[in-house]
This record gives C-alpha cells, sequence and structure tokens, in this order.
C-alpha cells in the first residue's frame, strides 16, 4: 500500500494568513433576549426616520441595479459640506474607501504610517495588498505628528490619521494636521478619517476638508454608520484630489453602495433635527459617565467620539473580570485587546437608561 497522496490546494499569497481577521463587537449573550450593545459605536438612537422611510420606499427598486454614480448621494454631500461633487468617492462604508485607497497607492514592499491604536481597517486592506504597516507610539493614547512623521520613509505611500480616534477617544487639532501635512513627501496621501467628525466639542479641533481642498495629497473620510445610524446599510465617502478619485474611479467595483444605503443615506443628511438628537445625547452623556466611572476608581480616557475607553489598572480589578461582569446583567461592552490595549473596555455612549445600567453595574463591580 502506497501513502496517500497530500491534499494540496490553492493557496493565498504570501502573508494572507498571517494576517488577523477583524472581529467585531459582538451582538448577543446567552441568556439575554434584548441585551445592550454598547460594543460597536452605533448611534444608540438608531436611525432617522427619514432615512427609515427612504429605506422602505426603496424596497420596491431593489431589482434594479444601483446609481454606480451615486448621483444623488453626491450631489447631497457636496452641498452639505461645501464639496466639489467630482472629488468623491463613495464606497462600502468608509472601510471600503481605506482599502481602494490601498489598491491604488500600495504595492508589494511599500508601507503605510498611522498612531499605534490606530483603526485596524488601515492595517488589514494594506497587509492584503503586500505592504507593511508602520505603527507609530502612542504613550498618551494619541497619535503624536512627531512620532508619525518619524516613521515616514522612501517606501511609505499614505499615512493614516483617526480624527477622533477608535479605540481612544483622543483627538488632533487643526494645527497639528496641518504641520503634519506640511512635514510630509508631496508623493505620501496623508488620510484623516474623521467618522466621529459629527460629536466633538473641542475648540481646537478642525475638520480637514478645507485643508484637502487645495491639495493634492490629502484625503478625508467620513461615514454614515455613526451620527446617522446607518451602520448596517454600510455608506461612507471620501473628499479627495480630482486626480486621486479619478485613479480609484478605475478599480472600485462597480454599484458598490446598494439602492436602500443610497436613498437612506441621502435622507439622512436632510434629517438635521435626527442628527442634533444623537448628537445632543452624546455631549450630555458622556461627561457623565466619564465622570461616574471614574468616581468608582477607574481611569477614563478623555474622548471626543461617541464612547469612553475605560482603563482597568490598579492590579486587582481586570478589564476581563469587568467584561465578564458587565455582560452577566446584559451589558455588552468592546475589549479592545485586539489594539494592544488588554486592560481597556471601550463602552459606547447610549441611551439614558442603558448609561445608567453601566454606571450602576460598574458601581457594583468596584465595590467587589
Amino acid at each position: 500500500m502506497t501513502d496517500a497522496a497530500p491534499v494540496t490546494g490553492p493557496a493565498p499569497k504570501p502573508g494572507i494568513l498571517d494576517i488577523a481577521p477583524y472581529v467585531g463587537g459582538k451582538s448577543g449573550l446567552a441568556g439575554f433576549d434584548k441585551p445592550m450593545k454598547l460594543s460597536s459605536n452605533e448611534n444608540a438612537l438608531g436611525a432617522g426616520e427619514k432615512a427609515q422611510q427612504a429605506f422602505a420606499a426603496a424596497l420596491g427598486n431593489i431589482a434594479l441595479y444601483p446609481d454606480g454614480r451615486a448621483s444623488k448621494l453626491r450631489d447631497a454631500v457636496a452641498e452639505k459640506h461645501g464639496l466639489e461633487p467630482d472629488r468623491l468617492i463613495f464606497g462600502n462604508g468608509s472601510d471600503e474607501v481605506f482599502a481602494l485607497l490601498n489598491q491604488t497607492y500600495l504595492s508589494p514592499g511599500d508601507n503605510i504610517v498611522t498612531g499605534q491604536y490606530g483603526f485596524l481597517a488601515y492595517r488589514i486592506s494594506a497587509l492584503g495588498c503586500e505592504a507593511q504597516v508602520k505603527l507609530a507610539p502612542e504613550p498618551g493614547y494619541k497619535a503624536e505628528v512627531d512620532a508619525l512623521l518619524e516613521q515616514v520613509d522612501d517606501r511609505t505611500r499614505i499615512v493614516y490619521v483617526s480624527n477622533p480616534s477608535n479605540p481612544t477617544g483622543s483627538y488632533n487639532s487643526g494645527e497639528e494636521i496641518r504641520r503634519l501635512h506640511a512635514a510630509l513627501p508631496a508623493d505620501v496621501v496623508l488620510v484623516v478619517d474623521e467618522a466621529y467628525a459629527e460629536f466633538v466639542t473641542e475648540a481646537d479641533w478642525e475638520t480637514s476638508f478645507p485643508l484637502a481642498r487645495d491639495a493634492a495629497n490629502i484625503v478625508v473620510t467620513r461615514t454614515f454608520s455613526k451620527i446617522h445610524g446607518l451602520g448596517g446599510l454600510r455608506v461612507g465617502f471620501g473628499y479627495a484630489p480630482l486626480a486621486v478619485a479619478e485613479a480609484i474611479d478605475r478599480i472600485r467595483l462597480p454599484f458598490n453602495v446598494s439602492v436602500p444605503g443610497l436613498d437612506a443615506a441621502t435622507a439622512a443628511l436632510a434629517d438635521e433635527a435626527h442628527q442634533t438628537a444623537s448628537r445632543d445625547l452624546v455631549q450630555s452623556w458622556r461627561p457623565r459617565l466619564t465622570q461616574a466611572i471614574r468616581g468608582f476608581g477607574f481611569e477614563v480616557l478623555p474622548s471626543a467620539g461617541n464612547f469612553v475607553l475605560v482603563l482597568f489598572r490598579d492590579g486587582k480589578r481586570t478589564a476581563a473580570a469587568a467584561n465578564d461582569y458587565l455582560n452577566s446583567k446584559g451589558i455588552i461592552v468592546r475589549p479592545v485587546g485586539g489594539y494592544g490595549i488588554h486592560d481597556g473596555l471601550r463602552i459606547t455612549v447610549g441611551t439614558e437608561d442603558q448609561n445608567r445600567a453601566v454606571i450602576d453595574a460598574l458601581s457594583e463591580f468596584a465595590a467587589t
């Protein structure tokens, strides 16, 4: 009897199996039919009424392909933010915009630079392009201009900055972003991810749209998942130099944003009342959550997003134990060990009832 032939099959290209897959915040808990999901920075108020109505109306058109140019949404975004329509890139969430940028500008051996705690999506698609990822240290849980610049070399093609940053909640001022851009080589693309822009209250924060208007190497991204509550529809956009937008359009797959997504996002953009209510909820409860949790003896980082990052570093009560305790109360939050923050839990600002439940649970946990 001869030995069986080895099982063979197609092999992924080098590096693919070395990429740690993205793991989102969990949605369910055993024993709870409707747990409080505060793990994914979703809008606690959900989608607005106008977006829901547009989604329902779109059901009559789902047999048809969507407008590949996203014309109505393109015009609405351009008018809302004072941008040139032809310079907009639409994607299946801003994640796809990052992936398209990486596909367009990264070759094997090139690299991207981002902060130590920069959003994982930047890294995953860059590694998929056989590029390297260079992480700038963030000892203060914030991206630092000089640390980012120290990582830039002659193979750097893109620098990613989350502003505000997920999962830390930190932000960079307008002056810091301008200084970073001014020091970058002209052939390096600076991507400023403003997914949480609408929740910022700090006076020295500025959107990078005006800076990008006259630059040949800045892309600013936004999402409809946060302030607009459309995470399940996956709609995001980037504002880019025309040459960048045209290059990306050559590889962007046709019809990449769905009919309901386009219609709901267009309606959501005009729903000022829902945006205001969503912003007010976060601005009211974010400091209250921070103050209460700090009062229990835990560290809470300053946050400019719709979440807070809590650190458990007293040596007695760990983040894992706190997560288990919250789960036992039907509350789902986000451990952030995937970012290397093993002593932290990220907690989305929820409704009043949800926030009070978090405070009560952490008060009980602190007393254990």
